[in-house]
């Protein structure tokens, strides 16, 4: 099924948006957490949590809705490098959304961590307890993190180049404004 709208869909817009926000926040509760001892660090691992989990969740959802939905298609005269770039850097966005978590998680249930969503709410451990495990686990979240910050900043680039200088409405399809409007 083809975009012919100039627009991606409502849903995509919409999980963009907020998905972009309540990523943003984690890399700043994560570099909080690993910068502080104080009692912060117990309160932002409450947030994290289950900010992770519902990144995770939301992130199948999204891509669902791309596989659903196809986003509209890039501009006949972008360089076919800058296409196969964009391309790659969505679909790394979508794995890191989904690994990043189950990481997370992993290396958690490795470290014999519970994963508390509330004070009610326990997820099962998904890796068997192993310290070694917990270490590699807890450096690869680490990496992954960056990586995800950097392609993040990637995609803000990219995006600020469509909107500012190419003025080609890939920005503006993601805003909900049809290309050339």
């Amino acid at each position: 099924m083809k975009n012919t709208t100039g627009l991606f869909a409502l849903p995509a817009r919409v999980l963009h948006w907020l998905m972009a926000a309540m990523i943003l926040a984690m890399l700043f509760i994560g570099v909080g957490m690993v910068a502080s001892v104080s009692e912060r660090h117990a309160w932002l691992l409450r947030i994290h949590k289950p900010l992770g989990i519902a990144i995770l969740l939301l992130a199948v959802v999204r891509l669902a809705v791309r596989l659903r939905y196809p986003p509209p298609p890039l501009p006949a005269d972008l360089p076919m490098l800058q296409k196969l770039a964009a391309h790659a850097s969505h679909w790394l966005l979508y794995a890191l959304m989904i690994a990043m978590p189950l990481v997370g998680w992993a290396m958690l249930s490795a470290g014999g961590y519970p994963v508390m969503l509330s004070d009610s709410l326990r997820l099962p451990a998904i890796f068997p307890t192993d310290p070694i495990a917990f270490a590699v686990l807890r450096h690869l979240h680490s990496w992954l993190a960056m990586l995800l910050f950097l392609t993040f900043l990637a995609h803000m680039a990219a995006a600020l180049y469509h909107g500012l200088i190419r003025r080609d409405g890939v920005l503006a399809s993601m805003v909900g404004r049809k290309r050339g409007a």
